[in-house]
C-alpha cells in the first residue's frame, strides 16, 4: 500500500461526500413536487407524458396499487427486451448482422436488466444489435433505476407520514425520476464521455490491419449513451464484454473517477433525502456513516490483500503485489477501490478481473453482496436495503431495554419485523440454495475454471452478484448455459422482487401509524451508539448467514495459499 493510493481513495471519498447535500436538496424538491431550476422545461414534458398515458399524477396509491403498478410495468419491460433479442434478427440498426439470441440467454437478459443487475453470459459486441443495445438494454437501465428510486420514495413516505392510507404514485415517481434526474445527468455526462473518447456513433464495426498484416474488426457503436445510465443507474452492464477495462468504455483517468463517483452519487444522496424527509437531517448522516464505515473497511482490506500479493511470488523476489487481471493503468489501488465501490452498490462494472484477485481481497465484493449491498447500495435499493437492517437493529435493541421499539416516531410492531425479516433471508435463500445444488449436479461444476475452493468461489460468486442483483463476475464461470441462465434468472428475481413487495408492505404499514412523541426512553438514532449497532447488526446478519459458505471458498483459500499449496 502507498501514500498515493490513499491519497486517491481520499479524493473518491471526499467528492462523493461534498455531492450529497446538494444533490439531495435537489432531489427531495423533485419528489416533493416543488420547483427546481428544470421546471419551465421538463415540467410541461411531465404533464404531457401524464396526458398521453392518462395517468393522474396528483392522485396517489396505497401500497398495494403501488406495488402492483410497479410489478405491471416491470413485466412489460420484461417481454419488450425478451422480444427485441429474438427478433434481433430481422430488425432495423444491426450493421454487424447478428441473429437472434438463444431463448435461455434471452431470458436471463431480459431479467437481468429489469431487476438492475445486468448480469451478462455473453460478449456485448458479439452478440447485440445498436437497436437493442439502445432500445432494449439502456432504456431498461433508465426505468430499472428510476423503479429502485422509487421504491425507497415510497419507504421514506411512510416514514415521514402520519395517519396516511398512500405512499405517493408509482408512474409519478417513475416519470421524475427518470426525466428529472436521471436523464439530464447522463446528457452531460454522455457529451463528457465523448469529449474524453468514449465512441457514440450507428455506424459499422471499422476494419484495421495489425502490425502483422492480419485484419481486424474494430467495435464501435452508441457506448457514451450506455455507459453513461450504466454508471449513474448503478446497472453496470458493458458494451464490451471487458466492461470497463476496456479502452473505449474507459479511455482515462478521467473517466475513471467520473465512473466511480457517479456509481456512488445517488445513492449516497438519497441518505439526505432521506433525512430531509423525515424532518432531520441528522438521521441521513447517521445512516451514510454508518455506510462508510462498512466500505473503508472493505477497501482496506482488499487494498491490503492485493498489495501484500501472493507469498510464493515474494519468495521467488518477484515484488510489487498482485497485478494479474489488473488494468495496467490504473494499479492495485484503483482497481481495489473499483471492485469495492462496484460491489458495495449494485453495479457490476470493472476495471479488474476479480478471479485474479487474492482470496481474501476477492472475498471482500462478495461480502459486499452478500450484506444486501446496503454500503450506498443501488439507486434507491441501498437505502431501502439499509433501512430494513435500521428497522432490525432498533428491534433488537427494544428487546434488550425491554421497551416497545421507535424509530422517528414510529412503533416498530410485529407485522415490520417479520417484513423485514422476509426481505433479508430472501438474499440468502436465493443464494445459499442454487449454489448448493450447482457444486453438486454435473451441470454446474462443467462449467468451473478452476478446482479447490477457488471453484466454489466462482460458483457462490455467480449466485451471490445475482440475487445481490449486482451482475459483477468471477470471470472464471463460464455462465452462458441453459443451468446457469435460467438459475441466475430465478435468483435475480428473487433478490430483486421478493425484497421490493416486503418493503412496500412496510411503507404502507409504517405510513398508517400516528407520530409517537420522543421521550426519556427514545433512544437517540442520529449519534455514534446507533451507527455502532447498525454496523453491528449487518456484519453479524452477514457474517451469521453466509461465513460457512466463504469459509470452504475464500478462507481456506487463503489459508491454503499461506501453506504454500495451489490448485
Amino acid at each position: 500500500m502507498t501514500i498515493n493510493g490513499w491519497i486517491q481513495i481520499a479524493i473518491f471519498c471526499a467528492i462523493v461526500v461534498a455531492l450529497v447535500k446538494p444533490l439531495g436538496g435537489y432531489m427531495t424538491r423533485v419528489f416533493n413536487g416543488e420547483r427546481t431550476l428544470l421546471s419551465p422545461v421538463l415540467h410541461p414534458i411531465e404533464r404531457g407524458l401524464y396526458a398521453l398515458s392518462g395517468i393522474d399524477g396528483r392522485q396517489e396509491q396505497h401500497w398495494l396499487t403501488y406495488a402492483v403498478a410497479m410489478l405491471l410495468f416491470n413485466a412489460a419491460g420484461f417481454v419488450l427486451l425478451f422480444g427485441l433479442q429474438r427478433l434481433q434478427g430481422v430488425l432495423p440498426f444491426n450493421p454487424m448482422g447478428f441473429g437472434a439470441v438463444t431463448p435461455d440467454s434471452s431470458f436471463n437478459t431480459a431479467v437481468s436488466f429489469i431487476t438492475n443487475t445486468n448480469w451478462q453470459g455473453y460478449g456485448g459486441e458479439s452478440t447485440m444489435s445498436y437497436l437493442v443495445q439502445m432500445a432494449g438494454l439502456t432504456v431498461q437501465n433508465f426505468v430499472s433505476a428510476a423503479t429502485g428510486i422509487a421504491i425507497a420514495m415510497a419507504l421514506i413516505r411512510g416514514f415521514s407520514r402520519a395517519m396516511a392510507r398512500t405512499v405517493g404514485n408509482f408512474w409519478a415517481d417513475l416519470t421524475r425520476g427518470t426525466l428529472y434526474i436521471l436523464l439530464p445527468i447522463c446528457v452531460i455526462y454522455a457529451l463528457v464521455l465523448v469529449f474524453q473518447g468514449v465512441p457514440q456513433t450507428l455506424s459499422s464495426y471499422v476494419n484495421a490491419t495489425t502490425l502483422e498484416g492480419a485484419e481486424q474488426s474494430i467495435a464501435v457503436g452508441p457506448v457514451a449513451s450506455q455507459l453513461a445510465i450504466k454508471m449513474l443507474g448503478t446497472n453496470g452492464g458493458g458494451f464490451f464484454n471487458a466492461n470497463s477495462a476496456h479502452p473505449f468504455e474507459n479511455p482515462d483517468a478521467i473517466t475513471n473517477l467520473l465512473q466511480m463517483v457517479s456509481i456512488f452519487a445517488i445513492g449516497a444522496a438519497l441518505t439526505n433525502v432521506f433525512g430531509r424527509m423525515v424532518g432531520d437531517e441528522r438521521q441521513g448522516w447517521a445512516i451514510l456513516a454508518a455506510m462508510g464505515v462498512l466500505f473503508i473497511a472493505g477497501v482496506a482490506v482488499t487494498y491490503w490483500a492485493e498489495a501484500a500479493g501472493n507469498p510464493a511470488f515474494a519468495a521467488l523476489g518477484i515484488e510489487g503485489g498482485n497485478m494479474e487481471g489488473k488494468e495496467v493503468r490504473f494499479g492495485i489501488a484503483l482497481s481495489a477501490l473499483f471492485a469495492v465501490i462496484t460491489t458495495a452498490a449494485s453495479c457490476g462494472a470493472v476495471i479488474a478481473m476479480h478471479d485474479s484477485f487474492m482470496p481474501l481481497g476477492g472475498m471482500i465484493p462478495l461480502i459486499n453482496m452478500q450484506l444486501g449491498e446496503v454500503i450506498v447500495g443501488g439507486v434507491g435499493a441501498g437505502l431501502y436495503g439499509m433501512l430494513l437492517f435500521v428497522i432490525l437493529a432498533i428491534f433488537i435493541s427494544g428487546l434488550m431495554v425491554g421497551r416497545t421499539p421507535e424509530y422517528l416516531g414510529k412503533k416498530i410492531e410485529a407485522k415490520e419485523v417479520k417484513m423485514t425479516m422476509l426481505a433479508i433471508l430472501s438474499l440468502p435463500l436465493a443464494i445459499l440454495g442454487f449454489t448448493a445444488m450447482a457444486v453438486v449436479l454435473p451441470t454446474g461444476v462443467a462449467s468451473l475454471a478452476n478446482a479447490g475452493p477457488h471453484g466454489h468461489s466462482e460458483i457462490l460468486y455467480a449466485y451471490t452478484s445475482g440475487a445481490a442483483n449486482n451482475g459483477s463476475a468471477f470471470a472464471g464461470l463460464s455462465a452462458n448455459t441453459l443451468w446457469y441462465n435460467l438459475t441466475i434468472g430465478l435468483a435475480m428475481l428473487a433478490g430483486r422482487f421478493l425484497v421490493i413487495v416486503p418493503v412496500m408492505a412496510i411503507a404502507g404499514s409504517l405510513a398508517a401509524k400516528k407520530r409517537v412523541p420522543a421521550s426519556a426512553g427514545t433512544f437517540p438514532t442520529h449519534g455514534g451508539l446507533f451507527i455502532g449497532l447498525l454496523v453491528g447488526i449487518v456484519l453479524i446478519v452477514g457474517g451469521l448467514t453466509f461465513f460457512p459458505a466463504l469459509a470452504v471458498g475464500p478462507i481456506v483459500e487463503h489459508l491454503a495459499m499461506m501453506a504454500g499449496q495451489t490448485f
